[in-house]
């Protein structure tokens, strides 16, 4: 890609609909959530299991909400080809997002679920429950998502 004119960045943020999310949600995603959590949890304490855990709980948007990760692309030229390349996002190092895993994102990442998941029961909260569990990856291990 270097030999080409790069071009505007391209956020895709295709996702199902207002709508969709949340009757998904009210039928499948507020109970398959908690079930989600609960097995990821259990993973994640028997330590073999835990990268199994983890990317359970990454998944947690997905699981609630069919929220997807927001994927970022570039479009560049070369030559008279166009050319679209996904582009991932910065992450901090793997070292401090290790330290923070074992030192705080474990158990604070608990509790940040429990509470998400119930601010979802209630109709008043449930914007603030759904922002949070879209926001489970950042708090369990500063994963930009």
């Amino acid at each position: 890609m270097s030999a080409g004119n790069q071009g505007p960045l391209v956020i895709d943020r295709s996702q199902p609909g207002c709508l969709i999310s949340a009757i998904w949600f009210i039928f499948v995603g507020s109970w398959l959530s908690l079930f989600w959590i609960l097995i990821a949890w259990a993973l994640i304490v028997l330590i073999i299991t835990m990268p199994i855990g983890l990317a359970m709980l990454h998944r947690v948007p997905l699981i609630a909400s069919l929220r997807q990760p927001t994927r970022d692309y570039v479009v560049a030229t070369q030559g008279t080809a166009t050319v679209i390349q996904q582009v991932s996002r910065q992450q901090r190092p793997f070292i401090i997002r290790a330290i923070y895993f074992l030192a705080i994102g474990w158990w604070f990442s608990f509790f940040w679920v429990i509470i998400a998941w119930f601010t979802t029961a209630t109709l008043i909260l449930l914007p603030l429950g759904i922002w949070m569990m879209n926001r489970i990856p950042a708090v369990t291990t500063l994963e930009r998502y």
